[in-house]
């Protein structure tokens, strides 16, 4: 085999690799999964975001639909008037998590909101396999809040 053909066939099979690890997809973290809520009233995605962090939005609802007026349910307790009539189905309740530098099972430094009252609390995730503890509570007295337990949604 000549020299011109083996550097063809070297740089063909390098290309090869390179498209390879270029179409492979990084493994999904633990918590990038879908969540029922404590009460089960709602599906949370968590999901990692180009800038680095984690984020969970609401993709489903057990009542989807606002009983008093058939349309979708709005986020009416939101403290900027401007998004009180945004369906919840769809919103971000969770964002900027990042793991804990000391335990990969810990997500902090994120916001968690709650469109049952419009308000946003400091928020810390702990992973436990089929269940996250999802911590929220005042930012600046982390000993003022509430715990839930989310389960993870079936068929994942």
């Amino acid at each position: 085999m000549n020299k011109l053909k083996r550097n063809a066939l070297g740089a063909f099979a390098m290309l090869m690799i390179a498209m390879l690890f270029m179409g492979a997809s990084p493994e999904k973290n633990q918590i990038e999964k879908i969540w029922y809520n404590q009460e089960k009233t709602s599906k949370i995605q968590i999901y990692l975001a180009k800038d680095g962090k984690y984020y969970g939005k609401v993709v489903w609802l057990k009542e989807p639909n606002d009983p008093s007026t058939g349309k979708p349910r709005l986020d009416k307790e939101n403290p900027d008037e401007a998004k009180r009539n945004t369906p919840i189905q769809g919103i971000l309740i969770l964002t900027g998590f990042s793991i804990d530098k000391e335990d990969a099972n810990t997500y902090v430094d994120g916001k968690v909101y709650d469109p049952k009252n419009g308000k946003t609390y400091c928020g810390k995730i702990t992973y436990k396999g089929t269940t996250l503890d999802l911590r929220g509570y005042i930012c600046s007295a982390s000993f003022l809040g509430r715990t839930s337990t989310w389960t993870l949604a079936e068929g994942q």
